[in-house]
């Protein structure tokens, strides 16, 4: 594993990984790295699955508390000064910061309060820059090791640094991998929210299932007096943590497989996502986002899974709630992309995952000349297909009808290179492991047809493959 560059510039210093190493065993090698990052295909879906990549060890650590007025500017302003250009035949993710831009950061860009409850309190933001970068190509089965060698600036002295940075991942690689935590040493922080049985196990929710009812029934109340035409709404679960956050993702990625899929540690708190959606993706000055609407349950049979599908397919209702958030992402998008440049280009197909189908669109746009990833950002955030339309109105309804903080749930797993490329998801079907605690929010988008016990359905759908792993887990 001799590192070289073949790009026409010196940087970025690039180093071919043998065959037989894998985009999980590198991180299972580099898990006890501080603040390791791992972005994860976990999916036969070309080419939503073509790339993974794992980073760690970050030479600048942001965090954004709830004093901060503008975590995004604070990130902005850290990587500014990192610039550099990709090298054409490697995976897109080459180093940049990288990390966790929590649902709350939405509360900064607007006006819009936070709900009652704060009892696990995650930050709004935290992303590390990473000069060095595991990256993978399922496609073409080829890995690399990437390093950039900032924060040196100097050419001399960046080159050095790169090529140690190399020489420091590779020791890593050779190292035995460290042990787990042991459960016992968990202690459970006390939660400030009511707890509500829901006839499961170990796990309990924000709100009783008449309690969630009851607040679909306020949401229609709502979208029938003008105030928004759709809302997401979410009820949160929680469950002692049992095992290592690490094991927990394992099992996550195995029983719920998803193109966006990763995991963040933080320090105190881990992020363990296996989301199926996209969020903003920025190639050159091309973006796309695939906002996702609509859901059924699968079914264990094939030929009822079939017609699952196509009842997806015709429901008006399903198919209302994703077009309201493609017009409201082509909205946000055209705040920052050429006017005449967005458009859609798939309208409602379903797409089917290990224990759902979903309606999935895609807007497509490209970037004005004067605006950023950052801007981008400012401009779209959070999703529209976790909050609702119009968006202002149904944040604060969420804050008002939820009783606690989201914190990373609907926010974003996210890089943005220092070549100024980006992706990200939107942070569903994702538990936030920390303080001896386990949450895992499920919802889903409200409109005036909506059902209560429709709703309140959906959710325990949208949990299985989380709570399928978590089960395992306890059992084990």
């Amino acid at each position: 594993m001799n590192a070289k560059s073949e790009h026409t510039d010196e940087f970025p210093i690039v180093a071919r990984l043998p065959a037989n190493l894998t985009a999980v065993s590198v991180f299972e090698k580099l898990a006890r790295q501080p603040h390791v990052i791992f972005f994860d295909s976990v999916t036969e879906q070309s080419p939503l699955g073509r790339y993974s990549f794992v980073a760690a060890d970050p030479f600048e650590w942001i965090v954004a508390t709830d004093n901060e007025r503008a975590p995004l500017s604070k990130a902005e302003r850290a990587g500014r000064q990192f610039t550099t250009a990709s090298h054409p035949d490697l995976p897109p993710f080459q180093g940049g910061a990288a990390g966790l831009f929590g649902y709350e950061v939405g509360g900064t860009l607007e006006n819009i309060p936070t709900a009652a409850i704060d009892d696990l309190p995650i930050p709004k933001l935290a992303v590390g820059l990473y000069d060095l970068v595991f990256a993978f190509d399922h496609q073409q089965e080829v890995a690399y090791i990437v390093s950039q060698g900032f924060p040196e600036t100097n050419p001399r002295r960046r080159r050095q640094r790169a090529q140690a940075r190399i020489d420091e991942a590779l020791a890593w690689l050779k190292s035995p991998s460290l042990p787990k935590h042991e459960p016992e040493t968990f202690e459970p922080a006390t939660l400030c929210s009511e707890q509500f049985d829901v006839g499961l196990e170990g796990i309990t929710s924000n709100m009783s299932a008449d309690g969630y009812r009851q607040m679909i029934r306020r949401a229609v109340e709502y979208i029938h007096a003008g105030d928004v035409f759709q809302v997401n709404l979410a009820q949160r679960l929680v469950c002692r943590a049992h095992s290592d956050p690490l094991e927990l993702y394992s099992r996550l990625r195995e029983t719920n497989s998803a193109p966006y899929a990763g995991y963040l540690d933080t320090g105190e708190w881990q992020i363990c996502s296996t989301s199926p959606e996209c969020f903003l993706t920025v190639r050159g000055r091309e973006v796309k986002t695939r906002p996702i609407k609509g859901t059924r349950g699968r079914s264990l049979q094939p030929e009822a899974d079939l017609f699952v599908g196509d009842e997806l397919q015709l429901s008006e209702k399903d198919r209302a709630e994703n077009v309201m958030i493609v017009d409201l992402m082509r909205n946000d998008l055209s705040r920052v992309c050429h006017a005449d440049s967005v458009h859609v280009s798939k309208l409602c197909a379903v797409e089917t995952y290990a224990f759902v189908k979903h309606l999935v669109s895609s807007v497509r746009g490209t970037l004005r000349d004067d605006a950023s990833p950052f801007d981008l950002l400012r401009a779209c955030f959070p999703g529209g297909s976790i909050t609702g339309a119009p968006k202002i109105r149904a944040m604060q309804l969420i804050a008002e009808l939820e009783p606690t903080t989201r914190g990373a749930y609907c926010g974003s797993l996210a890089y943005i290179g220092f070549d100024g490329r980006m992706d990200s998801n939107i942070l569903i079907r994702t538990v936030t492991a920390g303080r001896g605690w386990w949450q895992l929010p499920v919802g889903g988008g409200i409109v005036a047809q909506s059902q209560p016990d429709d709703e309140y359905r959906e959710t325990w759908h949208k949990a299985r493959g989380m709570l399928s792993a978590i089960k395992e887990l306890a059992v084990t």
